[in-house]
């Protein structure tokens, strides 16, 4: 059975158990709609958390980091994880004897204010938009290597699924087709894993594997050092040294955990289920799930180096095999013979005289077009031939994404080819599921805090959830533009992006309004708007606008930016709040009963 074929049958059996669960399990009510009714036991709703957080840029994009980037990478593990962690301290427990189902729906009563509910909308879409543009680039970059399509076309292969389960099932259908998902992403991910562990290291557990010896070749070598020398010789710095400097570093790392504790789609996440005490038992397993993922992705991203250089560097392109020709079809892939010796070489930028490592011109790879004269699409050896022009001052020949390292690493491997297949399915889940609590988000923001809360109080059950449904459609449009046409193809930093914003917005504003009785709306108000305004201004500058790397502030890149947004955040909060009223006494009120979370409600929808 050929490679096509099983990729097919596994993806097209995932497919068909997404939609007959979100079919099945349709919203029928808006509490069914936004929270699944409020009865989701603890353990699935900690699988359906942990599907809904690992998202393409997870699933896909960090083991692509770690391989890159080696140590660097961990500020993606430890911000995400710390994150999490956060989250369900300071956060969740809270919010859910609040009771509120909903980010602005909580800002919105907690500062007593329909401004600061709306403020805290357009949050939520610049938020769920960033982050939801990065899943539907996954998907793309899955469904275009699948089909041997362009990226745009898997896009909205994508965008259609997506809006089938996720704007019908709405929160309750979403909820147990991402069990399902996750049951797909944890396996289709460690057994990979565990297979090219067996390999390389002949060690079953994949993480001890990576702390132990490399014995694919003699004499045996701790796995790590043989990383090391693979860099080292090829002019690339150790893979267990980091580059980046600290305070950036520091920054991009304290963004992304921030970030996270100020999620509107994994918050929503801990109303499916009956109390605070179900929440801390949900937190608990979703941990322990999403542990499954963060500890293995370490390990594809290391084994992933070691076989992309063993299988491809300078070896003859006539002989280099199947997968690198498939992957060079779809884009993914890119080799320039500067030397003409007919030989796939790879190296990094201490080979250069100049310190760079690029293929060619050009940020990413153009091709001339389909009718173009055969001379011109097609090399000497019979390689795919760019439009972009060699970058001949260094000697790196080699071009791939990130993104592909993932689906690529089971082929270098020469995995079986059900394995292969099941990891496409895995990928394609991991994308679909975080995009589908995002879009819910979108679209419930749109609905009850927009619509419901502010323009048409007198809306019916009924009409709410056509609004969410009409506002799923359009924000999945207007998401799939932006993953065709993205502010990074690198889904990873896409997603850093939304972390930053959500870090400079929702994060001050939650945590104050928790635990600062004293905080007004005028404050919190103004903090929004300010971090908001700052970090996407200042992410727009440098992915739009030409700004270059002499220009950041204090060195930070726009991946870490949120983390001084967030910043500004509580400094404009804390010193408007000093020059206005104080908030109601019985806003005061509320504020102190929510800070022992004991005898929560039931969900509320409103």
């Amino acid at each position: 059975m050929t490679q096509d074929t099983l990729n097919f049958i596994f993806i097209g059996l995932s497919f068909a158990i997404y939609i007959a669960i979100a079919v099945r399990s349709r919203a029928s009510s808006t509490k069914e709609y936004y929270t699944a009714g409020g009865g989701v036991s603890p353990f699935a709703n900690g699988m359906a958390t942990a599907a809904d957080w690992m998202s393409a840029a997870t699933f896909i994009s960090m083991a692509g980091t770690v391989a890159i980037s080696g140590y660097d990478a961990s500020r993606f593990l430890m911000g995400w994880t710390g994150g999490f962690v956060l989250l369900t301290i300071l956060m969740v427990p809270f919010l859910r004897k609040f009771g509120k189902s909903t980010v602005p729906d909580f800002i919105g009563d907690r500062y007593y204010s329909k401004l600061a509910r709306g403020v805290a909308v357009l949050c939520a879409i610049f938020i769920c938009m960033t982050y939801i543009m990065g899943q539907m680039r996954g998907v793309g970059v899955v469904f275009s290597q699948l089909f041997n399509i362009s990226i745009p076309s898997g896009v909205l292969i994508g965008s259609s699924i997506v809006f089938v389960y996720a704007g019908l099932g709405g929160m309750k259908g979403i909820t147990y087709t991402q069990v399902a998902q996750y049951c797909v992403m944890a396996l289709s991910y460690t057994i990979p894993a565990i297979f090219i562990a067996i390999a390389l290291t002949n060690n079953f557990i994949p993480q001890l594997g990576l702390i132990g010896n490399f014995t694919a070749e003699e004499p045996q070598i701790p796995f790590l050092q043989k990383l090391n020398n693979i860099n080292t010789e090829l002019g690339f710095s150790e893979f267990t040294a980091g580059k980046m400097n600290t305070i950036n570093m520091f920054c991009i790392t304290a963004a992304l955990m921030c970030g996270t504790a100020g999620l509107p789609h994994v918050i929503v996440r801990f109303f499916t289920v009956k109390n605070v005490a179900a929440v801390r038992k949900s937190a608990c397993w979703t941990l322990l799930f999403i542990s499954v993922i963060y500890l293995t992705a370490p390990t594809i991203g290391a084994f992933a180096r070691v076989n992309l250089v063993e299988t491809l560097h300078n070896n003859s392109y006539q002989d280099a095999p199947y997968w690198f020709k498939d992957f060079e079809e779809t884009g993914q892939m890119a080799w320039i013979d500067k030397n003409n010796d007919g030989k796939i070489q790879y190296y990094g930028p201490g080979k250069s005289d100049i310190g760079k490592n690029t293929v060619f011109q050009g940020k990413s790879p153009s091709y001339p077009s389909y009718d173009a004269p055969q001379a011109q699409r097609i090399g000497p050896e019979g390689q795919r031939l760019l439009a972009n022009k060699a970058d001949l001052s260094n000697p790196n020949e080699l071009w791939f994404g990130n993104d592909i390292m993932v689906m690529a690493n089971p082929h270098m491997a020469a995995l079986p080819k059900w394995v292969i297949a099941f990891l496409m399915a895995g990928c394609i889940a991991a994308a679909l599921s975080t995009a589908a609590g995002l879009l819910l988000v979108l679209s419930t923001s749109i609905s009850h805090d927009l619509m419901k809360k502010i323009v048409k109080p007198d809306l019916s059950d009924k009409e709410e959830v056509n609004y969410a449904r009409v506002a799923s459609f359009v924000a999945l449009a207007v998401a799939a533009y932006f993953g065709i046409n993205p502010p990074s193809a690198f889904i990873a930093k896409t997603v850093a992006f939304a972390f930053g914003l959500a870090a400079s917005s929702f994060f001050p504003t939650l945590l104050i309004g928790i635990f600062s009785r004293r905080m007004n709306k005028e404050g919190a108000i103004s903090g929004m708007l300010c971090g908001i305004v700052f970090t996407i201004s200042y992410i727009i500058y440098f992915q739009f606008l030409g700004g270059t790397k002499e220009q950041y502030l204090f060195g930070i890149t726009p991946e870490g930016i949120g983390f001084v947004g967030m910043l500004i955040n509580f400094a404009v909060a804390f010193t408007v709040r000093a020059f206005t009223p104080a908030p109601p006494k019985e806003i005061q009120a509320m504020v102190e009963e929510i800070h022992i979370p004991n005898g929560a409600s039931e969900a509320s929808h409103h």
